[in-house]
């Protein structure tokens, strides 16, 4: 897919503030959203037991449920593994007492001949695992702050971490709407959208640098924002044809990866799409407002200095 700059319609600055409201109004949404669905927490956060069951021969969701009825018990969920479906993985959540493993793992063991595993999540436990993955997506923004202001300057880096915020409340909103499960694999693919997101993003920016230094004066609003827009167009096709080669894969992983990778892939294939959207769509936007202002302050900063060097008091506002 290409384009050519100077032989183009694209005009993405003009429509700015329709991005700019389109996203607005998308963000207040879905944070009444999470403010009362909220999401759905899989043990990793929430706290729980995980309970493994392997078989000799595939099992199903059914076959597994009507067994834990038969003990008195009632998942929370069920999901199958293994290459023909021979291992069912439970969840219930909430702690276990060992009186109740102790008697499930017998059920079980007496019905496939296997002693399941149990794993437990305590409320401490889950609390830190989501404190701790707060604190990863912080550093990992830190970083990217100070990474992007040392190879560009200030309002590039506060640009693209505008813009990482808005793809994480975007797959956060999304995952509200939906009701997938969120554990420690969506965490992992949030960290990769960040990661490819910031890539996307300073491709853009870089070239945003390089049309700029050719640019004989940059002093308007209007300079900019052309030199934004031809940008923007110059990378779109590079943008469209990586984001569409990962979202092949990203989605064949979530059509075949089963219900273990399902929260990874989908928060991966919708992290993608806001991915590539915020960094051409939100970050050089940002980006553009923020190098206005910077400019108009340097006009009148040069005004009043040339008011004093005359001897022109400047009027008092």
């Amino acid at each position: 897919m290409n384009f050519d700059p100077e032989n183009t319609r694209l005009n993405f600055v003009n429509q700015r503030k329709k991005f700019f409201l389109l996203s607005g109004v998308f963000m207040l949404a879905g944070i009444i959203l999470l403010s009362t669905v909220g999401l759905n927490l899989g043990i990793d956060f929430s706290a729980g037991t995980t309970i493994d069951i392997l078989a000799e021969e595939p099992v199903t969701e059914e076959e597994i449920a009507s067994e834990f009825a038969e003990v008195g018990y009632e998942p929370d969920d069920i999901t199958l593994a293994g290459d023909d479906g021979e291992v069912g993985r439970v969840q219930f959540i909430g702690d276990l007492g060992q009186e109740e493993t102790l008697e499930i793992q017998s059920h079980f063991e007496d019905v496939y001949g296997n002693t399941p595993t149990v794993s437990t999540v305590t409320p401490i436990v889950g609390e830190e695992l989501a404190q701790n993955a707060v604190i990863s997506v912080l550093i990992a923004s830190i970083g990217i702050i100070l990474y992007v202001t040392l190879r560009f300057e200030l309002m590039y880096g506060v640009s693209a971490i505008i813009a990482l915020f808005h793809d994480a409340l975007f797959i956060l909103i999304v995952f509200s709407i939906v009701q997938f499960e969120v554990n420690i694999p969506f965490i992992a693919a949030v960290l990769t959208i960040v990661g490819y997101s910031i890539n996307d993003t300073i491709v853009t920016f870089d070239r945003i640098r390089e049309n700029m230094a050719k640019e004989e004066k940059v002093e308007e609003f209007a300079d900019v924002a052309r030199v934004v827009n031809k940008s923007l167009v110059q990378t779109l096709a590079r943008s469209i044809n990586t984001v569409l080669t990962v979202l092949f894969a990203a989605g064949a992983l979530f059509i075949l990866g089963g219900e273990a990778l399902r929260s990874f892939s989908f928060a991966l294939v919708v992290g993608l799409a806001a991915g590539t959207y915020s960094s051409l769509f939100i970050a050089a936007q940002v980006f553009l407002q923020f190098k206005t202002r910077q400019l108009r302050k340097q006009r009148e900063k040069a005004a009043e200095e040339k008011q004093e060097e005359d001897g022109v008091t400047p009027p008092t506002l």
